[in-house]
């Protein structure tokens, strides 16, 4: 494929590096993905944007350790026009807001932004949809969509965003990016079950080869990710229609980020099902999911709540050839289909209700965690589905098994990386011939952005007045007795921040350039072959600690 079926990655730990910064689902999917685009995207380079010597690093140890071999070359933040002749940058999350700003400088047509939803219900990513329709985001780029519910989220706020610019100015709004649904990915051969974990798993649970194992991996949060009690209270339901000698057990695998979540589990299983088996474990280690998969007889992934927006663990559940348990939610509408699953009845209230929930969370009276539990608690998961849907999966191992295949066969077909790589590279490829075939966009100078002009001209009515540095000139002062360059430079210890205008090299440099007898910005960029504009920078350094002055 050409350049313009590839896109440079924008590269940041927090996106794809779960075992460092904490494993959450928008993490795990951003270093799944990293290792399916090296595996599987049919490039002529690997093209990475990033920021800083630490990420540069990770990046080129990542490609090491990849089998698929392809060049890497890795482009600046502050240069990102460098990622050139790739047309498209891939950003690992919704608001590429940021990104159009950046870009701006260089012209809205000199790359397409690509743009991904993983949550869409926090303020921040909420304030982000609409703080993209400020930006100069253009026809060509697009926010991939990982389900048609989420694409449906974020085409109503963009609806709402444009009413209000219609009703604010008259006026039309802007173009909208694109809005394609591609699902997030699994590597497939990643999550095969394994006889010997499944062997240990039903072992400690004490679990007959007759008995029934529903199997969650989720963060275990009852605000923010899935509230346990209806399913305790289902499971315990189900069991007086069980089959004579026909067990269940609940096996959730997963992290508490407190002690209160904790609490909620373990204490809402001991009171509600007490006649269903019960093992929590612990999400962080790759044995236990690995354990939780194998011995599993039905993957069980009731989500109530708005923080999900896909739910990528009931990938891995297929990928094992465990048969799903879903709740019809958001993008499990999309993934688990009648021959891999069974999705029980969810019903919300109507938009009239739970606007005062927005306003404490927009007016920060409630947090986000309080606000999804809040949204949690008003969301029903019909309770007579889920229990007759216990029951069906728990007393049939013919539908077990039936569903389990269909289940596999789906995953390897549609959510393995191997098959949504390709969906991703079309879309880039799309994205830039729309891009070739639109009108030119002139650039916005970079000390003119509006969101972030430069300090020099926000702030040009603070001083006396403007420098003109290529109008004057300089020379060096007697300093004998005071205090050296480099010592003033240790001394002021700019390096305490971890930055520093300048080089000390470089204004070394310039100083003695100006020590040599050169007077005017330009002879000193000629005599130390730096440009005009850096030399200005340093000469007002060095006038300010009076190491040089002018010459009048």
């Amino acid at each position: 494929m050409t350049n313009r079926a590839n896109a440079a990655i924008y590269y940041a730990t927090d996106g794809y590096k779960p075992e460092d910064k904490g494993i959450n689902g928008r993490r795990v999917a951003g270093a799944s993905f990293l290792r399916g685009f090296l595996r599987h995207a049919e490039v002529e380079e690997f093209v990475f944007l990033t920021k800083t010597l630490g990420e540069i690093n990770e990046i080129k140890r990542f490609h090491e350790k990849t089998k698929f071999r392809k060049p890497l070359r890795v482009a600046g933040l502050l240069n990102p026009q460098e990622i050139a002749p790739v047309e498209v940058l891939y950003y690992p999350a919704a608001n590429i807001a940021s990104e159009a700003w950046r870009r701006a400088r260089f012209g809205a047509g000199a790359w397409a932004l690509c743009g991904l939803t993983h949550t869409t219900s926090t303020p921040a990513i909420m304030q982000g949809l609409f703080d993209l329709r400020m930006a100069p985001v253009m026809a060509w780029d697009a926010v991939i969509c990982t389900s048609r519910a989420v694409q449906a989220s974020v085409a109503t706020q963009i609806d709402l965003v444009d009413g209000y610019i219609r009703q604010r100015f008259g006026t039309a709004p802007p173009a909208r990016p694109m809005l394609p649904v591609i699902p997030l990915g699994v590597h497939c051969q990643d999550f095969a079950r394994n006889g010997a974990a499944r062997a240990s798993l039903r072992a400690q649970l004490g679990a007959a080869e007759t008995d029934v194992v529903f199997a969650t991996i989720a963060r275990l949060n009852p605000h923010e990710k899935f509230d346990p009690l209806p399913i305790f209270i289902a499971m315990q339901a189900a069991v007086v229609n069980l089959p004579a000698g026909v067990k269940m057990h609940v096996v959730m695998c997963g992290q508490f980020r407190q002690p209160y979540s904790r609490d909620v589990f373990e204490k809402g299983a001991a009171r509600l099902m007490p006649d269903v088996g019960f093992l929590l474990l612990d999400g962080a280690k790759a044995e236990d999911r690995q354990r939780t998969l194998s011995g599993g007889d039905v993957f069980l992934f009731m989500i109530d709540n708005i923080q999900e927006t896909f739910g990528l663990a009931p990938l891995e559940g297929m990928a094992a050839g465990l048969p799903v348990l879903a709740s019809d939610w958001d993008g499990l509408k999309d993934t688990v289909t009648a021959d891999c699953g069974l999705r029980v009845t969810s019903r919300l209230l109507g938009p009239h209700h739970m606007a005062n929930e927005s306003a404490r969370l927009q007016g920060g009276i409630d947090s986000f965690p309080q606000y999804s539990a809040a949204v949690s608690a008003m969301t029903e998961l019909d309770m007579g589905d889920m229990t007759a849907k216990i029951v069906a999966l728990a007393s049939h191992p013919d539908l077990r098994a039936r569903l389990g295949a269909g289940a596999l066969a789906r995953a390897k077909t549609t959510y393995d990386w191997a098959a949504v790589i390709p969906q991703m590279q079309d879309l880039w490829a799309e994205q830039a011939a729309r891009k070739a075939a639109s009108a030119k966009v002139a650039p916005i100078p970079a000390y003119a952005l509006p969101i972030a002009p430069s300090p020099s001209l926000l702030f040009a009515s603070y001083p006396s007045e403007v420098a003109r540095l290529s109008e004057e000139r300089f020379m060096a002062l007697d300093r004998s007795g005071q205090i050296g360059l480099q010592d003033m430079l240790a001394l002021r210890n700019y390096t305490a921040l971890n930055h520093i205008f300048a080089p000390p090299n470089r204004i070394a440099a310039v100083y003695d350039a100006v020590q040599a007898g050169e007077e005017t910005v330009q002879a000193i960029a000629a005599a130390t072959k730096t440009s005009a504009m850096v030399v200005e920078r340093l000469v007002m350094w060095l006038l300010k600690y009076d190491f040089i002055r002018r010459i009048t």
